[in-house]
C-alpha cells in the first residue's frame, strides 16, 4: 500500500484485494487492517461496520467499471463499437484482478456470499442493469428504426452472453470466454 494514500483509501484497496481473492465472509477486519497497514481503529473511524466497508468496496468496483466503460464508449467511433465497448470494459476490468487470481466478476462473487435481502446486492443488480441499458441505448443508435421489443431482446441477449461469459471466465481463471463472447457479439451485431 502506498504511503501517501489515506487510511480510508488503504483500507478500500486492502478490502478490494482480500474480498476478491479470499471472499467477503472469509475476510475479517483484522486481515484487512493488517493488509492495509493501519490500526483497527482506523477502520472504524472510516467505516461504521464491515457491512459499510463491503458496500464501499462494491460501489467502488462499479465506479471503476463505469469510468472504464465511459472512456471506451467515448473513444468508440460508431454505435456498433459502443456496444462492443461494454464487452471490452468487462475484459479490461477482468484484467485488473489477475494479480489476485482471476475469479470472475467481483460483484457477483460478493453478492453470492451475502444474504438475499442485503442492500449491497442492489449495487450489483444496478450495475448489471446499467450494462444492459448501455447496450440497449447503443443498439438504438445503430438501429434508430428498430422496434423497442426487438432492440430490448437483443440487449438482453447480449447481456446474458456477457454475464455468462464472465461466469465461465471466472471458473476457468482467464478472459478467454469474455473474448469469445465479444466475437459472438460481433456476429450478432452484424446480423442486425
Amino acid at each position: 500500500m502506498g504511503e501517501r494514500m489515506s487510511a480510508k483509501d488503504r483500507l478500500l484497496a486492502a478490502a478490494a484485494e482480500l474480498f476478491y481473492r479470499d471472499g467477503v465472509v472469509a475476510t475479517g477486519i483484522d486481515a484487512i487492517t493488517a493488509h492495509a497497514g493501519v490500526a483497527k481503529m482506523s477502520l472504524y473511524n472510516n467505516f461504521s461496520s464491515k457491512a459499510e466497508l463491503v458496500n464501499a468496496y462494491m460501489t467502488k468496483r462499479v465506479v471503476d467499471w463505469r469510468e472504464g466503460c465511459d472512456a471506451r464508449v467515448a473513444a468508440a467511433k460508431t454505435p456498433h463499437d459502443k456496444v462492443l465497448a461494454v464487452f471490452d470494459s468487462y475484459i479490461e476490468h477482468a484484467g485488473l484482478a489477475y494479480d489476485w487470481g482471476f475469479r470472475g466478476c467481483g460483484l457477483l462473487n460478493a453478492a453470492a456470499e451475502l444474504a438475499v435481502d442485503d442492500p449491497a446486492r442492489k449495487i450489483v443488480a444496478q450495475q448489471k442493469t446499467e450494462a444492459e441499458e448501455r447496450m440497449r441505448s447503443h443498439l438504438f443508435e445503430m438501429r434508430p428504426d428498430g422496434n423497442e421489443e426487438m432492440i430490448g431482446a437483443v440487449a438482453e441477449h447480449l447481456s446474458f452472453l456477457l454475464e455468462g461469459a464472465m461466469a465461465r471466465a471466472g471458473l476457468e481463471g482467464h478472459d478467454g470466454r469474455l473474448r469469445a463472447a465479444r466475437k459472438l457479439a460481433v456476429s450478432i451485431l452484424e446480423s442486425l
